[in-house]
């Protein structure tokens, strides 16, 4: 293999000379070495001017806290169903159970990994798409749909009908078991097909893993409930008793909001607007209707936004969640931290380009809950996440000037309703498969910032 050219000697002094003649180099060095980047980098300017006034704002609960789990995309869908929840039962506070619906999620999850499995046999085990499966067959994140397929299926309970456990809120160590089953699973299902075997006796194959991850899902996550007892004490006082109920009954008579009507709408600057795209292999059970996104411009993005808060309703959301972000502050802004500044170096690209060169992508799932509006357009966004109260923005809740939508805002959940003419007519087209790989698919994976 041919070498390219190597770094000189002579190249590293001139490199050196070069830093050590320069007092900005020397002072930015001494600032960073001794102290936090991010309060090295903060543009004192920006925090001084961040307001944390909105003219709408939606949220009078409590955050909730996904803790050490990648569960954002259910807490911000079970987040959305809260408020009117809460109205419809007459309390103050209320939590559907995130550790049900995730329960679900890694079994039906664990399905879907083993027949892609099987309809990839054919493939070599070093083929892309086969490492990309292999890579993460059971991470914690997730899609708007994923949890869509789960609660149609599956149905919602309260808290109390099946509450956290360690591993629920800490999922390291019950996913690397897991995994470890699932590749062995792959392993031998292969085997069993490169060998002659049909497709009936992988399957066969496939259910005795199953079996063992039910049994693991159920050691650590506790088993999930058939049907409960459901009663609850409002905020007068007054006690209201339901009876036994099934999971797919309380989230019939519970859930106020119509999600089937519920479509995803995307700003990706690489692909054509007003057209749908799906991600191969991005589901979670297996025969359900796959994850599908219209691609809008963002700017009609956030004018749809902006007419779910103005109408009353919270908007689920996916984003790049770590840029331009201060957790403590719970501020984010397009020029938050001026890092260029701080190195001497320009930091160049785009949103399309940093999707195409993996600078960027879908990280985490919150909740649009509020909005300042000044002359008909927005100015910043409050965002409530689901990482607790403590330590995490204004006591969980977040600010997010208006210039970090554009930049690092990608996914909304949206009435049909509220779709333009053109975007009706963009839902009507066929999907365009992404790979696998995609960062659209990417907030699927294991969460990368908690």
């Amino acid at each position: 293999m041919a070498m390219g050219k190597t770094i000189s000697k002579n190249r590293v002094k001139e490199l050196r000379k070069t830093f050590d003649a320069d007092p900005s180099a020397k002072l930015a060095q001494n600032a960073v070495s001794n102290n936090e980047l991010l309060e090295v980098a903060l543009d004192r300017d920006l925090v001084q001017e961040i307001d944390f006034s909105f003219s709408i704002k939606l949220d009078k609960w409590k955050v909730t806290h996904q803790k050490r789990s990648g569960r954002c995309w259910l807490f911000a869908t079970l987040n959305l169903f809260r408020p009117s929840t809460m109205k419809k039962m007459n309390v103050k506070n209320f939590e559907f159970s995130q550790a049900h619906i995730h329960f679900w999620d890694k079994f039906e999850r664990a399905n879907h990994f083993y027949e892609a499995i099987i309809e990839t046999a054919e493939r070599p085990v070093d083929d892309r798409t086969i490492g990309f499966l292999l890579g993460d067959p059971i991470g914690d994140g997730g899609q708007w749909n994923m949890a869509m397929n789960l609660i149609r299926k599956h149905g919602l309970v309260p808290k109390s009908a099946y509450p956290e456990s360690r591993s629920s809120s800490s999922t390291r160590y019950m996913n690397a078991n897991l995994k470890d089953i699932l590749r062995t699973g792959a392993c031998e299902i292969r085997e069993i097909l490169d060998s002659g075997g049909s497709t009936a006796e992988a399957r066969a194959h496939k259910d005795s893993r199953l079996a063992d991850i039910w049994r693991i899902l159920c050691i650590h996550l506790g088993t999930p409930p058939e049907k409960f007892d459901w009663q609850w004490e409002d905020k007068d006082g007054k006690l209201h008793r339901r009876g036994t109920m099934t999971p797919q009954e309380f989230a019939k008579d519970f859930v106020e909001i119509d999600w089937e009507d519920y479509v995803c709408i995307v700003n990706d600057p690489r692909n054509e607007y007003y057209q749908t795209y799906t991600v191969d292999y991005l589901q979670n059970v297996a025969g359900g209707p796959p994850v599908v996104y219209l691609n809008v411009p963002s700017e009609e993005m956030k004018g749809i936004t902006q007419s779910l808060l103005e109408d009353g309703l919270p908007v689920w959301m996916g984003c790049d969640v770590g840029k331009q972000m201060h957790r403590k502050r719970g501020l984010w802004d397009a020029k938050l931290f001026d890092f260029g500044a701080l190195y001497g170096a320009e930091f160049g690209m785009n949103k399309a380009d940093r999707l195409r060169y993996s600078q960027t992508m879908m990280t985490h799932a919150m909740l649009f809950t509020g909005v300042d509006v000044v002359d008909g357009k927005p100015r910043r966004w409050r965002v409530e996440n689901s990482w607790g109260a403590e330590q995490s923005g204004r006591k969980g809740f977040y600010t997010m000037n208006d210039s970090w939508y554009d930049e690092h805002m990608f996914e909304i959940a949206c009435p049909s309703k509220y779709l333009s003419d053109e975007m009706k007519a963009g839902m009507m087209t066929e999907p365009v498969v992404l790979p696998a790989w995609d960062p659209m698919g990417s907030l699927a994976k294991d969460e990368a910032f908690q």
